[in-house]
């Protein structure tokens, strides 16, 4: 089973910037996709973000040009970089990985955009 942690979240003022960053451990067979949704209270889990591992990046429409997803296939990691940060952007931001076939899913981390 794949394990995520997830960091980086925090409590920002419109427009600035967040990093966040999920590491996957334990027993991997070979992750082909990282990415990252979110959920804002009252609402459904969305796509943010996601990168194959041949380097294909998918952006949700809302944050084009605004954040950008990197991965490391060597360590299992993927990062968000997160700029020009809007009140609209507050959610829990999940980290997830597909490996064999099976997705694994982080605990959550809290992103507050608030003046």
């Amino acid at each position: 089973q794949v394990q995520l942690v997830e960091s980086g979240g925090g409590l920002v003022q419109p427009g600035w910037s967040l990093r966040l960053s999920c590491a996957a451990s334990g027993s991997i067979f070979r992750i082909s996709v990282m990415g990252w949704h979110r959920q804002a209270s009252g609402k459904s889990r969305e796509l943010v973000a996601l990168i194959i591992n041949d380097g294909r990046t998918t952006y949700a429409d809302s944050i084009k040009g605004r954040f950008t997803i990197s991965g490391d296939n060597t360590k299992n990691t993927v990062s968000l970089q997160m700029n020009s940060l809007k009140p609209e952007d507050t959610a829990v931001y999940y980290c997830y990985a597909v490996d064999g076939g099976r997705v694994s899913w982080g605990q959550g981390t809290q992103v507050t955009v608030s003046s």
